[in-house]
């Protein structure tokens, strides 16, 4: 019976890497389709990517991976399927869409790409109170709104270095599915504005106008809300510093 046991929750903690692992296939069928010129395409596999990628932690959690097969990293992989879907495959779609300035964009793929991938491989970039360090790397989310906003180009190119070198800069960022302050509300929030994209992007090629901007609301509460908590963190560790 323990054999057999073991043996099951073996071939779920390896199902759950293989689940995992299709967020890769999921990234490949996205560049494909953005090689076709099927933009929307892209998106929506985008989201697919992020559902896996929301869905596969409690799923290990609960299957208990580490401990069911140590040998494996689990979390290496994730981070590999993490870089492609919200790194490379936005960061290719933003430079083949034309939503840089031509004469700028190949020069400015190796920014997002060379920060992320830094950011991706240092030991802090999940702190142990569930925070992300750094700008953690939505480049899904830009490439969504330069896309269905229309922002003019130098915009985009501004903001896309801006957000590169915010990936560097160590502020605290919410990690909307572990961070426990206002995590109800944020993860209520967030499934919202995750409607709100996917009937923007059903709505595709005129997405509703007033619905990109309600929809900019709640990326500005994740924003305002990881500063606020961060700055209260900075006080809280000072207070602690000259206590001691």
């Amino acid at each position: 019976m323990k054999r057999g046991e073991r043996a099951r929750q073996r071939v779920i903690a390896w199902a759950v890497h293989m689940f995992t692992a299709s967020g890769a296939v999921v990234g490949g069928w996205c560049l494909v389709a953005i090689h076709r010129g099927d933009y929307r395409g892209a998106f929506f596999g985008m989201v697919l990517a992020g559902v896996i990628d929301a869905a596969d932690g409690p799923l290990a959690r609960l299957a208990r991976v580490k401990e069911v097969l140590p040998q494996f990293d689990g979390t290496k992989l994730d981070d590999i399927v993490d870089y492609l879907n919200y790194v490379v495959v936005p960061i290719v779609l933003i430079h083949a869409a034309n939503l840089l300035p031509a004469s700028v964009s190949i020069w400015m793929l190796p920014f997002p790409l060379l920060t992320s991938a830094y950011r991706f491989c240092h030991v802090s970039a999940k702190t142990p109170d569930h925070f992300f360090t750094g700008f953690p790397s939505y480049w899904n989310i830009l490439a969504f709104y330069y896309y269905v906003w229309g922002s003019p180009l130098w915009f985009n190119a501004v903001f896309t270095l801006f957000a590169a070198i915010m990936v560097l800069v160590p502020i605290r960022y919410l990690y909307p599915s572990r961070t426990r302050i206002l995590r109800p509300l944020t993860i209520g929030l967030g499934i919202l504005w995750a409607v709100a994209l996917l009937i923007l992007l059903w709505q595709l090629p005129d997405p509703s106008p007033s619905l990109v901007a309600w929809s900019l609301l709640y990326p500005i509460y994740y924003t305002a809300l990881s500063f606020a908590l961060h700055w209260r963190l900075l006080q809280e560790g000072e207070r602690t510093s000259s206590k001691a």
